[in-house]
């Protein structure tokens, strides 16, 4: 197994962190940055060929996690991600319409402890700069003291109209930039944020939840225009070029084969299609279609070079050493709703650009989607995609760095619902324990460098999953179980259903006790959403 050394250095740069927080009664600061709708091997080490130097490098230094789950789905994983449980326990099943049922009311209580709350009340000034979408109008009621960004998705990622700052008195930055762009926005928050929490002598929690690369796809022309080339080459050569790149990285076990290409499940249609090959798309589709890709990757780089100049900032004040700095995704990569995206707003209306209207893509002017070709390719070697709880919906990027030293692959299965006791433990607050259906502290598990015993838990519009170690139970809405084994197959390209009857019939309760003691029951009869219909 590629990578999977343990690193003495860095468990000792742990040991000896938490040992001298301890004794000198320092709280460290904490960075927590969420990319939106990034695909699992998107990133240049986890095998893409987008340009992200800045979270390699984190990646270098840390602890890089090839089998992290979310939720599948945006709402639901930023409530499990800033509250430690699954997500239906606090109302946020689905998304932020209320389908009058305890699971799925649309908003987390008023009442709710998030990390920012936990944080704050041991003495930390804590920041939000970026999407929230929690289903409530102000995150400072959250726990956090500033906020910038958005409640929900970006519409758009030029108008800063669209990007709210909270408390309502607050002064807007002056921003350095002519032309408004939200990832940068964001960042420029992000830093006064930092700064203000550096002034106060105290501890800080900056919540850097980017929008980026959720569609709209926009991104400026001079980052699009280094791409097109790239992507003229289609996405079947690409995906296999991720592959092979995620082999040598050890992102991937030696046994693991590239499999056949996801299908897509199309606007209002419950009956799959396969991703055309590239090379039966006209000329004009091929031409369409990579720049939607380009556009993509622009924004994928443009947000790793705002990651740098935080974590820059960070070395420049001397408190890198003393900063947790953990980075996810909410999802895997967006499918919506077929091979060739959509345009204008999500749904089945695609348009075919051509000569100038091919050149203003990404612009102020337009919104795009990179449809489910793409998305796939961002997904390698994972089938299916955001909304799904196969492997590509939810199983995501996590690097995690703490202390000096690094450079590690971990294969433990971990989650969102991990990320708040691991941030409180290391705040000193609360210990967590290590319990089964419970989030864990990453840190703890990865110092005593064990197999955990887990079974995960996941369900979004009735698409439904179960993970014990290595066995994975998983549905489409209104199909049968499938069965896999992820050690040897983790693109779920054999279901063992067949096979293994008594260990489906073993799996099953586990999955319909979690959810009827975590409000995943009853379901929806209706989503009120128009692509279930």
């Amino acid at each position: 197994m590629k990578r999977r050394i343990t690193c003495l250095v860095f468990l000792l740069a742990l040991i000896s962190a938490c040992s001298h927080q301890q004794e000198e009664a320092v709280k460290p600061n904490i960075l927590l940055i969420v990319a939106d709708d990034l695909g699992y091997s998107d990133l240049g080490c986890y095998g893409g060929e987008i340009s992200t130097p800045n979270l390699d490098l984190l990646a270098k230094e840390g602890v890089l996690f090839t089998n992290f789950y979310s939720t599948g789905r945006c709402c639901p994983s930023r409530a499990s991600l800033l509250i430690g449980e699954y997500s239906h326990m606090v109302g946020l099943g689905h998304m932020t319409n209320d389908l009058d049922l305890p699971g799925y009311r649309g908003r987390v209580p008023e009442n709710q402890q998030t990390i920012g709350s936990l944080l704050k009340s041991i003495g930390y000034h804590t920041y939000l700069a970026g999407k929230w979408h929690l289903g409530t109008p102000d995150p400072t009621k959250f726990g956090f003291d500033e906020f910038y960004g958005t409640l929900t998705s970006a519409k758009t990622y030029w108008d800063p109209e669209h990007f709210l700052r909270l408390p309502e008195n607050r002064e807007q930055l002056k921003l350095k930039e002519e032309t408004f762009y939200g990832t940068n926005a964001l960042t420029e928050y992000a830093l006064s944020f930092m700064n203000e929490g550096r002034n106060s002598q105290d501890p800080w929690f900056l919540y850097l939840a980017y929008n980026a690369p959720h569609f709209p796809l926009q991104a400026p022309r001079e980052y699009v225009e280094k791409y097109i080339k790239v992507y003229e080459k289609g996405w079947g050569l690409i995906r296999e070029e991720r592959f092979k790149k995620m082999m040598t990285l050890g992102i991937l076990d030696d046994n693991v084969e590239l499999t056949y290409a996801s299908e897509y499940h199309g606007w209002g249609t419950s009956t799959p299609q396969p991703n055309p090959e590239w090379g039966a798309l006209t000329p004009e589709r091929k031409s369409d279609l990579s720049r939607r890709m380009a556009i993509y990757a622009a924004m994928v780089e443009i947000m790793d070079q705002n990651i740098g100049r935080v974590i820059q900032e960070l070395k420049n004040s001397g408190e890198l050493e003393n900063t947790l700095v953990i980075f996810t995704s909410d999802n895997g990569a967006c499918a919506e709703w077929d091979p060739f995206g959509f345009d204008m707003k999500s749904g089945p209306e695609n348009i075919l650009h051509k000569e100038d209207a091919l050149e203003s893509m990404g612009s102020q002017e337009t919104f795009h989607s990179v449809g489910s070709g793409w998305a796939h390719v961002s997904n390698t070697p994972l089938r299916l995609y955001k909304h799904f709880n196969h492997e590509g919906g939810i199983r995501v990027p996590l690097i995690l760095r703490w202390g000096e030293g690094g450079n590690r692959a971990e294969r433990m299965n971990g989650h969102l619902i991990d990320i708040l006791p691991t941030i409180m433990s290391v705040s000193g607050r609360n210990s967590f324990p290590l319990k089964e259906t419970e989030g864990i502290n990453l840190i703890e598990a990865i110092k005593n460098d064990e197999n955990i015993n887990r079974t995960l838990f996941f369900e979004h519009e009735g698409n439904r999953a179960v993970i014990q170690n290595n066995w994975k139970l998983v549905a489409l809405r209104d199909r049968s179980w499938e069965l896999y084994n992820l050690a040897s197959d983790p693109t779920e390209s054999e279901n063992l259903a067949l096979i293994f009857p008594s260990k489906i019939k073993q799996m099953i309760p586990l999955w319909e006790n979690w959810a009827k003691a975590n409000n995943v029951l009853p379901m929806p009869i209706d989503y009120r959403v128009d692509y279930l219909e």
